[in-house]
This record gives structure tokens, sequence and C-alpha cells, in this order.
């Protein structure tokens, strides 16, 4: 494991890809996708920024809740680009996330307790769909899983 001074401004892919987890094939898609960037040397390799190992962080986590890239590509365009992001630029993109992870959150935890039971999606194999959703009554409603899926 090639270790890093704690004082290096910048990194380079290999660096980063060690440091974050994250293969150096995956980082190179994300500055692709406009997620992260660098800057070039001389002689056109990649430098980044100590700080982009947060914003690498914060958009593997996304990716596991489901988030899309360009949910994500929104959340990180408000951080400055010209300086380190502070703890209060963080938390405006923590604030702006916070209804949409409440939401998801809920939707989780519908699924979890749920998914057992009738969620009236309409397929009437589970006994209990007979008690719950008779003749298949929450087509009203629309389509999809109707027990798990919040009203508009």
């Amino acid at each position: 494991m090639t270790q890093v001074p704690w004082q290096a401004k910048e990194l380079t892919v290999g660096e980063l890809s060690e440091r974050s987890g994250v293969p150096a094939s995956a980082l190179r898609f994300y500055e692709r996708q406009e997620l992260i960037n660098s800057r070039r040397t001389s002689g056109n390799q990649r430098r980044y920024t100590r700080d982009t190992l947060r914003r690498v962080a914060f958009i593997r986590v996304s990716q596991r809740l489901g988030i899309p890239l360009a949910a994500i590509r929104d959340a990180l365009a408000m951080l400055p680009e010209n300086r380190t992001p502070t703890r209060e630029d963080w938390a405006r993109v923590s604030e702006c996330w916070r209804q949409d992870l409440t939401d998801r959150i809920e939707q989780m935890t519908k699924l979890r307790d749920h998914l057992t039971d009738c969620i009236g999606c309409g397929c009437l194999t589970i006994d209990r769909c007979v008690l719950t959703n008779p003749a298949d009554q929450l087509q009203a409603e629309g389509p999809g899983p109707r027990r798990l899926i919040s009203s508009p």
C-alpha cells in the first residue's frame, strides 16, 4: 500500500483509487460524468485535490442508496470548485436532500415491514391478498404495488 503524505495537496489517480477503494476506471468514469474533476500535468497525468476523496465517498454512498448519477451531479454542482468545500457547503447539500432521503427511508421501511404481506400489486397469489385486496380492488388506485408506493 502506497503511503500518501497527509500534507499532499494532490493525489494521482492510483493514489485516489487506493485511498477511496474505487477502481481507477470508475474514477475516470466519474470524471467523464462531471462528478469529479482533475487537473492535468504537463505529462497529461490526472491530479486530484484531496477533497475529491470526500466527493468520491459521497458518490459511492449515494449510489448504494439508489440515487441516480444525475441527482448526485446536481448535488455536487452546489459545492465550490475553486476551494475545498466547508462544513457549511456540505450542510447545504444535506438540506437539499433531506426530504428525498426521508422519503426513501419511509419507502424502505414499508418494503422491509410489508414485503411478506399483500402489497397491492395485483398478483393475488399471497393468501392474505384475498383478505386485504379481494378481487384486486386496489387496481382502481393505479398500477404497481399500491401499498408500498406513496401517493403523489
